[in-house]
């Protein structure tokens, strides 16, 4: 994958995914800022979700055991997962175990994130989405490109084409006659991935919550796909990162009234599973019987999660319940797309969490964090008030720390030179003296620009700089004593 400035260019060439994205990002939003107008105790509620999350990763590790015993008491066998591969062999073991050649899963980002469907495969078993959106997306041969709709970047029309071309060698092929019409396309799909629910005894999910104090897990969708996956299956496998951790029950009040009008601009998703060990239901007969999957099964997913917990300045990114409110209002990500960011997590937030998660090593990950305007509108949007543009400017300062003092770039030696005069009021003066005189030879209107400059064609390819003005604002201040007095030669 090329780095963001260039998958983005081409995906800014792709009219069509332009039109999709405009089209879905506006309607996700119009419903989400309708239903948060509703709440006159909104911000109340993001301030309550920012401190229950800040109190959970300055306790994370005890939380971490208070569920590990809480869930093992209730039936389920927890897994400690150190980083991706851990996660996926664990799995891959578990339905290995199990006698399965293949797994339903409910749509998880935290297994798309260690790419647990190729670690399956490898393994001899074929893993089936069963979120409609996921479900495009792995007939099309493609990755997501939302975090809450993963196949955004597709129209109803390319949906019709992906089914009837591949739904066939997954399966139940598509039905004769069936039209992009959205009732249509959801028929095909529920026809499809029944026959692989029926069939199956393994399912895999991830989970929103982790409730620590009683060992339970939450999944809340829109579909019933995942309820279907933590009650059908004889065993149960939930991939989980340690950062979805809240202590109490009561937690999850202040959550569930965020997360829906966040994500899909509703006022409670349709479905909200939980789940607690293995749940064992009173017969008629006095005797416990089982009432679900016989093994529930819970891998805890690390994967870089505390090194992010030990900067105590980008932590924060942790609070994050995948909400993608912020990809919903990002200038960026509403023109470019999600692949352009080369991670499961693509937006404002991937643009964070991705190279915290996985180091500033790569040239790609390097440039995730000027992957942004710096609007905003990130974290007026985010329900937990992750401080988006402080962490996007905080790990640009690692990047350019990272980078050799030798050779230097031109950008560095700019910003060496500007320092230096910021720090010197002589140069300063001498700088604003000098900005005057290209006011001069320059000229033009206040809104006049600099369109280039030789052997910065690049910087200038995508910023327009102003001309400088025939003062600067301290000479004017002195002039005229803070503007209580004008001078009389009409500047």
């Amino acid at each position: 994958m090329p780095p963001f400035p260039e998958a983005a260019a081409h995906a800014l060439r792709d009219s069509q995914q332009r039109h999709n994205l405009h089209k879905a990002t506006r309607t996700i939003r119009a419903k989400r800022d309708a239903l948060v107008a509703e709440r006159d105790d909104w911000e109340q509620l993001r301030l309550s979700a920012e401190a229950i999350k800040n109190r959970t990763l300055a306790h994370l590790d005890e939380y971490l055991l208070q569920f590990e015993e809480a869930a093992t008491a209730a039936g389920a066998t927890v897994h400690w997962a150190p980083e991706a591969e851990s996660a996926n062999r664990i799995v891959a073991g578990l339905a290995i175990d199990a006698g399965a050649d293949e797994v339903v899963k409910a749509k998880s980002m935290t297994t798309e994130e260690i790419g647990l469907d190729r670690a399956l495969a490898a393994a001899g078993v074929d893993a089936f989405e069963t979120d409609l959106a996921a479900l495009i997306v792995q007939l099309a041969g493609d990755v997501p490109s939302h975090i809450v709709v993963p196949a955004i970047h597709r129209n109803r029309a390319e949906i019709r084409q992906i089914f009837e071309q591949n739904m066939g060698a997954f399966g139940r092929p598509a039905p004769d006659g069936m039209t992009d019409d959205p009732a249509s396309l959801a028929a095909a799909a529920r026809a499809h991935l029944r026959e692989k629910f029926l069939r199956s005894d393994v399912a895999v999910t991830g989970a929103n919550f982790a409730v620590a104090e009683t060992g339970t897990l939450m999944l809340v969708e829109s579909e019933g796909n995942g309820r279907m996956c933590v009650t059908m299956p004889k065993t149960l496998i939930s991939v989980v990162g340690i950062e979805k951790i809240i202590p109490t029950w009561r937690d999850t009040e202040v959550f569930l009234q965020l997360l829906a009008r966040s994500a899909t601009g509703e006022r409670m998703n349709p479905y909200t599973s939980t789940w607690t060990g293995v749940h064992r239901a009173g017969s008629g007969s006095g005797a416990s019987v089982i009432d679900g999957p016989e093994q529930v099964h819970i891998v805890l997913l690390d994967e870089g999660r505390t090194d992010v917990l030990a900067d105590p300045a980008g932590r924060s990114a942790l609070r994050c319940i995948r909400c993608a409110a912020c990809l919903n209002v990002c200038p960026v990500y509403s023109r470019t797309g999600g692949h352009a960011y080369g991670s499961v997590y693509p937006g404002p937030i991937g643009a964070v969490l991705t190279p915290q998660l996985r180091g500033l090593r790569s040239e790609q990950d390097r440039n995730l964090p000027y992957a942004s305007s710096l609007c905003g509108a990130c974290f007026d949007a985010c329900p937990v008030r992750i401080p988006i543009p402080h962490l996007l400017t905080h790990l640009r300062a690692e990047v350019v720390d990272d980078e050799p003092a030798f050779p230097p770039s031109p950008e560095r030696v700019a910003m060496k030179a500007a320092s230096a005069m910021f720090g010197r009021p002589a140069a300063m003066g001498l700088g604003e003296r000098l900005a005057g005189l290209a006011h001069k030879v320059i000229r033009g209107g206040p809104d006049a620009t600099v369109p280039s400059v030789p052997g910065l064609a690049g910087w200038f390819g995508s910023r327009d700089v102003a001309v400088p003005p025939a003062e600067s604002f301290s000479n004017w201040w002195s002039r005229t004593d803070g503007g209580t007095r004008e001078s009389g030669d009409g500047r």
